[in-house]
């Protein structure tokens, strides 16, 4: 073979590679987009159903059997004393009993979700809630984030991050704490009397 019917082949395989490369990289990115797409519609129904009435379906329809569920810390026996959801658990009965629990601590005045991104598996979603302590009246707003995973079709791992300090305080009725935050900083009180 020529120099010049070497480059000809070249040429015709380099063309040949480039119109095929678009196509196979379309199709991984459609079939990626596909699984985020289909990953942040689980987590959107299951936040859609979280209501007394329907969470326990939705969680038995949308979590794996050892799906974990982590609540605001992976482990805090003090914060659990008054959220006592928080923590680590596991299995579909871990995402409604979480909810079956707020509804009769809190009555839900907003949630709101305001950013969705889902890549593959992964989803994260951010937004803000407000709620009313039941035993003591007091309102609260807070930002909230979830991370959550989905394979085949059920979330497999779920984390709900939201402000404790405020949560926990929407049951204060009375009594403060003095703090100390720096070696430089002098104590100060924090809650009301």
């Amino acid at each position: 073979m020529n120099t010049i019917a070497r480059i000809k082949a070249l040429a015709a395989v380099t063309t040949l590679a480039a119109s095929i490369l678009p196509v196979n990289t379309v199709a991984a990115q459609s079939t990626s987009e596909a699984q985020s797409a289909a990953s942040l519609a689980v987590v959107m129904e299951f936040l859609a159903n979280t209501a007394p009435d329907k969470v326990e379906a939705a969680a038995q329809r949308l979590a794996a059997p050892d799906a974990t569920y982590v609540s605001l810390n992976f482990d805090n026996p003090e914060l659990k004393k008054i959220l006592p959801w928080t923590g680590t658990n596991k299995g579909p009965q871990a995402f409604s009993r979480l909810f079956l629990q707020l509804a009769d601590y809190w009555k839900t005045e907003d949630f709101t979700v305001t950013d969705k991104i889902a890549s593959g598996e992964d989803v994260a979603i951010f937004g803000k809630f407000t709620y009313r302590s039941i035993a003591v009246d007091r309102v609260f707003t807070s930002p909230f984030s979830v991370h959550a995973k989905v394979r085949d079709g059920k979330m497999i791992y779920f984390q709900f991050m939201e402000d404790t300090y405020a949560s926990a305080s929407s049951f204060r009725q009375s009594g403060s704490w003095t703090v100390k935050t720096s070696e430089d900083a002098g104590p100060f009180k924090v809650g009301k009397e």
